[in-house]
């Protein structure tokens, strides 16, 4: 069954590198395994932290994927976020701080795709440009790009599974007046060095993680004030002298930015940080996730995973998740173990409608970071009890994301 069977990953970064895993540490364990390719439009492996200084298109005029910036570092521990089967400390041969900076993250990710020999499958500067499905055949056809060769090809697959991430394409609101201001505008998506802001008084519009980071990072660098626009509430952290939290822009005019609470401030630069849009504009219309916001459990995927109408549609990574590599295995190995029959799917799409139903309830009741922390461990128990993927212990690395 399987050598006739074929699987398109998209995407090379921390979600089809764990796909990729599952199904190469099946075969090492014996398994027959189907034909598997992986297609990634960048020069290499890693996904969003495959730094790249472009910004806006790529040398080939497709969009640029990572929204890197070369002094990032992480936000999260790496007790919470390494790998269970390969954690940092035998990847460096010695113990290693908790919060790392994006090189030293990206190597880490290398390595491990390295050990675990799944650099065979993959295909890069290869785009998917277009996907549907037949339903007479039972086949999605897929095309795809190889950007070197600049030459167009399509193939047929089994199964096909979207590991691009969501977290490439800027969401940017519009704001009254926006089109006065002469000073210079941009994503989070595209900043890449604070040094660019020196003596700047720089906006941020949005307060959450990466306007955190990016308001300290140029302050660090010399900007001469940084402003954070909240749209619900303030961080209310104990920030420098010159970084300051106000309420919501509601017009601009020329240099000039009003917010609703009746102040101003004159800036120099503007810096979207309002997240990212949902965005799959190689899939055709009736197997493409449309989802407004982040969010905790996606509709119409089941175990956040199949898609309902086609559960040969696979989807890894669309929720939000604060243990990410782990629970991206976690999926994987889940996902890879139905593929091989190993775990059997609902045989109706009411009964998929139900369990996707029980779990969106749950997610209705998130209150505060508590309840999101435990209901990601929910998940992780529901999924991982299923399949032969090394435990690890989710509630002390909970009792870390608290701490």
């Amino acid at each position: 069954m399987y050598s006739s069977t074929r699987i398109a990953i998209c995407g090379a970064g921390p979600s089809g590198l764990s796909q990729l895993h599952a199904f190469e540490s099946a075969r090492q364990s014996g398994s027959q395994i189907p034909e598997i390719v992986c297609f990634e439009k960048q020069n290499d492996l890693g996904g969003q932290w495959n730094y790249t200084w472009r910004t806006g298109f790529d040398e080939y005029s497709e969009p640029v994927h990572s929204s890197m910036y070369h002094n990032l570092w992480t936000n999260l521990p790496k007790e919470c976020s390494e790998y269970v089967d390969y954690p940092f400390d035998e990847h460096f041969g010695q113990p290693f701080p908790s919060f790392p900076p994006r090189s030293i993250f990206y190597d880490y990710i290398r390595s491990y795709a390295g050990k675990n020999n799944v650099r065979q499958y993959i295909q890069f500067n290869t785009v998917v440009q277009w996907i549907s499905y037949s339903e007479n055949k039972q086949k999605f056809h897929v095309q795809i790009k190889d950007l070197k060769k600049d030459k167009v090809r399509s193939e047929e697959f089994d199964y096909v599974i979207i590991a691009t991430g969501h977290f490439s394409t800027p969401n940017i609101p519009y704001v009254d007046g926006i089109e006065t201001f002469h000073g210079r505008i941009l994503h989070s998506h595209d900043f890449r060095f604070a040094q660019d802001f020196i003596d700047k008084h720089v906006l941020l519009i949005g307060n959450g993680f990466s306007a955190e980071d990016i308001s300290l990072q140029l302050y660090k660098y010399g900007a001469k004030s940084v402003t954070l626009s909240y749209r619900t509430k303030p961080k209310d952290f104990k920030w420098p002298d010159k970084i300051k939290e106000v309420p919501l822009v509601i017009k601009i005019d020329n240099e000039t930015v009003y917010f609703n609470d009746g102040s101003s401030e004159t800036v120099h630069a503007i810096i979207f940080c309002t997240g990212y849009l949902y965005y799959f504009p190689f899939l055709d219309d009736n197997l493409r996730l449309k989802l407004s916001s982040n969010c905790f459990y996606p509709a119409n995927l089941y175990k956040t995973i199949f898609w309902l109408n086609q559960p040969r549609l696979l989807y890894l990574g669309m929720q939000r998740m604060g243990l990410s590599f782990n629970i991206g295995n976690v999926l994987a190995w889940y996902a890879r173990d139905v593929i091989l029959g190993k775990i059997i799917l609902p045989s109706t799409k009411d009964e998929m409608k139900s369990d996707i139903a029980e779990w969106q309830k749950k997610e209705k009741g998130i209150q505060n970071f508590t309840d999101y922390v435990n209901f990601q461990r929910e998940i992780v128990l529901d999924l991982i009890n299923a399949t032969d993927y090394s435990r690890f212990d989710i509630h002390r690395m909970n009792q870390l994301l608290f701490e």
